[in-house]
């Protein structure tokens, strides 16, 4: 909803001060279909060699998510330590081998069944249980194991990061295309030099046209999907980090309500709930 309101108030500023101005739409208009057959076309093919399709598929993904709201809320986190703690509690009672029917099987544990939001989370459920198979097996210890989990992290946001990277590039890329199609339209005025003044300056306009558009796409509608891809990448980097937070935390010997409260230190302040939020909500699950 919140980039589509920037939308709306960056195109309706720019166009408005343009009218205000005195500036006449129908040139621009007019110029509008070809233009962006030359840049949106050119930007797309180019945006196509770049990048494997595997970074391409993942592009749309991201940019799909742009337009939704944050899924990582305040809930979430409070839903995520409560199953964490539940799982820690059940080995602090049971022992690890009480966890192995669920940490092989988690769609059909009732553990994990519990928490709707972040047990049907493919990756973060896989990220939990295969830390939980490491320490159920008790081969790594937790420097072992930190280890691996700080190679897991990188890898998800250098993985994460390439659709945003692309999206970047295209966002440079734009501008030049904007200006191959303003050379293309003088081009095309200055094989028109018989015409009278009034016909030479429509076609100038109308090449001009082409840079004014290659800006505005570029700065004005891709860089800043960039921008919000990075910070949704950001944000699923951080539950990882929390959960990593909570399980290192709990093979140190902490008891699972001190090992949660570290997990919730590590959370932005904007989504983080209080202690007294968790530890009520922990209590109620």
């Amino acid at each position: 909803m919140f980039p589509i309101i920037g939308y709306v108030v960056c195109f309706g500023c720019i166009f408005g001060a343009y009218i205000i101005h005195g500036g006449n739409m129908q040139v621009i208009i007019a110029a509008l279909p070809t233009e962006l057959m030359a840049i949106l076309g050119g930007a797309l093919g180019a945006f196509v060699v770049t990048n494997q399709p595997k970074v391409l598929k993942a592009t749309g993904a991201a940019l799909g998510g742009c337009f939704k709201g944050s899924k990582y809320t305040k809930d979430r986190y409070m839903e995520l330590m409560a199953m964490l703690y539940e799982i820690l509690q059940k080995v602090r009672k049971e022992g690890l081998m009480s966890i192995e029917k669920d940490v092989e099987d988690p769609h059909n544990s009732a553990l994990f069944q519990k928490y709707p939001n972040v047990g049907h989370d493919h990756h973060v459920v896989e990220f939990i249980t295969d830390y939980l198979r490491m320490m159920v097996s008790g081969n790594l210890n937790a420097h072992e194991i930190e280890t691996l989990m700080d190679n897991e992290i990188d890898t998800h946001h250098h993985e994460g990061h390439a659709p945003c990277a692309a999206v970047a590039r295209l966002a440079g890329a734009l501008p030049a295309f904007g200006i191959v199609a303003a050379v293309l339209g003088v081009v095309n005025t200055m094989g028109s030099v018989g015409q009278p003044p009034a016909v030479l300056g429509g076609m100038i306009a109308s090449a001009l046209v082409g840079t004014f558009l290659g800006i505005l796409l570029a700065y004005g509608a891709v860089e800043p999907l960039a921008g919000l891809m990075e910070q949704k990448l950001d944000e699923g980097t951080k539950e990882f980090q929390a959960v990593k937070t909570v399980l290192l935390a709990s093979m140190q010997g902490y008891a699972p309500q001190v090992a949660i409260e570290f997990g919730r230190k590590v959370l932005y302040s904007t989504e983080r709930p209080t202690f007294a939020e968790l530890e009520a909500h922990v209590k109620k699950k």
